[in-house]
């Protein structure tokens, strides 16, 4: 485990882009968001300063404080996972209302559809990383790069959301700004992150490594995916909304 000596360190960095992408979607708006919002920011916040404080533990003679830890975490990760799939009903309601009023925003209800279903799929492949680094426990190697890996699974909400933000400055206005573009640049940077993480571990022909790139180059198809009158009927029957 020396190799993961300093990994806290590195992990400020998939820490910090999160903060700095939701900080204007959240803060600005603090005493106005719902508390669903509230929920799901501060336990996302929670894991990702649990993946920083953790390989500490792990790497400087702390390994009982880290496995108490641990099982806190696994806590905190499971309300990470559920509060992310309630917070859905808020795109399949902003959906329904862009559909009666189209003019009312540069988004699709196509697209956001097509987030909805991106969505799902970045938090099973999220899932499915806990599970491993669950299974993988006593395999330290495993387990690490699992935790790892997964985190970046779920970090494209954040980012497209701070490089939209950024453009919509730079352009002046929101609706100025191709959805297409902050997204292809969001889901670019996090790749990289990930491949640049996996080569500094040597893990670049781990499956958590392909997984990752697989799940985020699935946030190009938003528009096509969101298209299907088949995926729209499925979402509305079962995400309800008032």
């Amino acid at each position: 485990m020396q190799k993961y000596k300093t990994l806290h360190l590195w992990m400020l960095i998939p820490f910090f882009i999160m903060q700095i992408g939701i900080f204007p979607f959240y803060w600005p708006t603090f005493s106005r968001e719902f508390w669903g919002v509230h929920v799901h920011y501060w336990l996302a916040s929670a894991w990702y300063l649990f993946l920083i404080i953790q390989p500490y533990y792990a790497t400087h003679g702390k390994l009982d404080r880290h496995r108490t830890n641990g099982i806190i975490g696994f806590f905190i990760v499971g309300g990470v996972v559920f509060s992310a799939i309630v917070m859905l009903m808020g795109d399949m309601q902003n959906a329904g209302l862009i559909e009666q009023n189209p003019e009312q925003s540069n988004l699709t209800p196509e697209f956001l559809y097509g987030v909805v279903v991106i969505e799902l799929i970045l938090v099973a492949a999220f899932i499915y990383s806990i599970i491993q680094a669950i299974l993988k426990r006593k395999d330290l190697e495993e387990h690490a790069w699992w935790l790892i890996a997964g985190i970046f699974y779920i970090m494209m909400p954040a980012v497209g959301r701070g490089f939209f933000f950024v453009m919509a400055v730079l352009k002046g206005g929101l609706f100025e700004v191709p959805l297409y573009v902050p997204n292809t640049i969001a889901t670019g940077v996090i790749i990289v992150l990930l491949l640049f993480f996996a080569w500094k571990y040597k893990k670049l022909r781990h499956p958590a490594t392909w997984i990752g790139v697989v799940v985020n180059l699935t946030t190009f198809f938003h528009e096509q995916i969101g298209s299907s009158e088949a995926v729209q009927g499925f979402l509305k029957s079962m995400i309800q909304y008032r």
